[in-house]
């Protein structure tokens, strides 16, 4: 690697991981990685033996979180702090990525636009498997193509490990590891070699078969089939573009894909022979990496979404890389590659000054209910928000008793969960009306992130769950009744 192509790699390097680090904390937990937290609470065993009821992923990422906090604790920077660590480490892969398809040039890129991407960047971010599944999916990507080139055993052998970890990370890593699998069966002139290694990877993969049957069982993945395939399948580019969500989203998703097939156009006409056949072997790894999903998704197999195949994301990019950084692009590649990056930082920077674009702030809202200072009740939607409420309240939470309790203060609050394509908008108006005589509304906030309505009386009273009910925000279809101890 020459000199400045070191600098250049180090100083986007640098970049990531001072975007990443640098704002752990600005987001609150939502809802997902608050079942992480309260995971990496229990003991090694207990947790491992937790996740087949609680999970939709293998273990691998929550056995080394479980590590990483018992150094760094389980609070946003901690935890999170992980996920960045991949994140970050993604560029350097993305570089020799790049840099083994086509040219260093390529890699150049492809590093910057991993480095500034809002989807990589907000799973970087994320007490979730996606930023590992990344890494290693990248990494199981550069040595595919490296032992294309080198058919070595040691080559072909970390390729394996690769492999197996991606897999073991999160199952739709079977797509394109699978690909990448049936590509060396036929190309390599070591094939003898490369069946072993496959071998390898298979019986990984079928050790994870009966898991993989019973967390299907829990179905935790049905709320991905609230919104149609074509929906979902048209979110896919987007996000990988632009993220999730973010101010002036249509115009820079259309700006961004502007620039995308800008760098295509390039690609097919100033490319070099190098890129060309680099972009095609990165092209046929995202299609299978989005298109199997998407026709499982039409015969009934559907868990398509943009985080499921993020693992298409460094291939995809590859594609545009290739163009943008391709030495016939000259200057025009250049410039078209720092204005995606520019959007791209646009967009960041975007979501972290504006709540409305963030993730579900159970934070804000458990600051806004304060302490307790003696039995209350908590009418909080959705239903599954004890969970987040307490890693944020402590322990103290209980469903109500069927019989009742019995307490001076009613508190109604509703955190709307994030949806992709939709910014966090709380349910409105706040209760006013008291759930019964002696209550009396003493506090209303409307934030951009939660609902709450407190209610007092001036003795302790004997409330139902029945009741509490009638103050529920957004109606009573999903609602958690919760007692809270001081």
């Amino acid at each position: 690697m020459r000199a400045r192509h070191l600098y250049a790699l180090v100083a986007l390097t640098v970049l990531a991981g001072v975007l990443r680090f640098a704002t752990l904390d600005v987001q609150s937990f939502w809802l997902d990685e608050t079942v992480t937290v309260d995971l990496l609470r229990k003991g090694f065993g207990d947790m491992l033996s937790a996740i087949p009821g609680s999970e939709s992923t293998p273990p691998l990422y929550y056995v080394l979180a479980w590590g990483w906090t018992k150094l760094f604790g389980t609070g946003e920077v901690g935890l999170r702090s992980l996920s960045a660590l991949f994140g970050t480490t993604t560029v350097p892969v993305a570089y020799a990525v790049g840099a083994r398809l086509a040219t260093r040039r390529v890699g150049l890129v492809l590093a910057a636009l991993a480095a500034v991407n809002q989807l990589l960047f907000y799973y970087s971010q994320e007490a979730r498997a996606y930023a590992l599944l990344v890494l290693f999916t990248s990494q199981s990507l550069l040595l595919f193509a490296r032992a294309l080139d080198e058919p070595r055993a040691r080559t072909l052998s970390w390729w394996a490990a690769a492999s197996a970890a991606a897999l073991a990370t999160h199952y739709f890593a079977i797509f394109v590891i699978a690909f990448e699998a049936a590509w060396l069966l036929r190309e390599s002139p070591e094939r003898r070699r490369a069946a072993a290694a496959v071998a390898s990877v298979a019986a990984a993969g079928l050790g994870l078969v009966p898991l993989l049957v019973h967390q299907g069982s829990n179905d935790y993945a049905s709320f991905i089939r609230e919104s149609s395939v074509v929906t979902r399948m048209a979110q896919v580019p987007k996000q990988f573009l632009v993220g999730l969500d973010a101010p002036a989203e249509l115009a820079s998703a259309a700006a961004a894909a502007l620039i995308a097939l800008a760098g295509v156009w390039l690609l097919v006409t100033r490319g070099g022979v190098r890129e060309r056949q680099g972009a095609r072997l990165a092209a046929a790894v995202a299609a299978v990496g989005v298109g199997v999903p998407l026709v499982l998704a039409a015969v009934g197999v559907d868990y398509l979404n943009g985080r499921n195949v993020i693992a298409a994301w460094l291939p995809a990019a590859a594609v545009v890389a290739c163009g943008l950084g391709a030495r016939g692009a000259g200057r025009a590649g250049v410039g078209l590659a720092a204005a995606l990056g520019a959007l791209s930082l646009a967009l960041i920077v975007g979501v972290l000054v504006d709540p409305q674009y963030q993730r579900d702030d159970w934070r804000g809202a458990a600051r806004a209910l304060g302490e307790a200072h003696e039995p209350r009740a908590i009418v909080a939607t959705p239903g599954e928000a004890i969970r987040p409420l307490r890693v944020y309240v402590d322990r103290r939470l209980a469903e109500l008793p069927g019989g009742g309790a019995v307490v001076r203060e009613i508190d109604a609050l509703a955190v709307p969960i994030r949806r992709p394509g939709r910014p966090l908008r709380p349910p409105r108006p706040a209760p006013r009306t008291p759930p019964l005589p002696g209550f009396a509304p003493v506090e209303i906030r409307e934030a951009k992130t939660y609902t709450l309505t407190r209610f007092r009386s001036p003795r302790p009273q004997l409330v139902s769950v029945a009741q509490l009910l009638r103050v529920a925000i957004g109606g009573r279809r999903s609602v958690a009744v919760l007692l809270e101890r001081p």
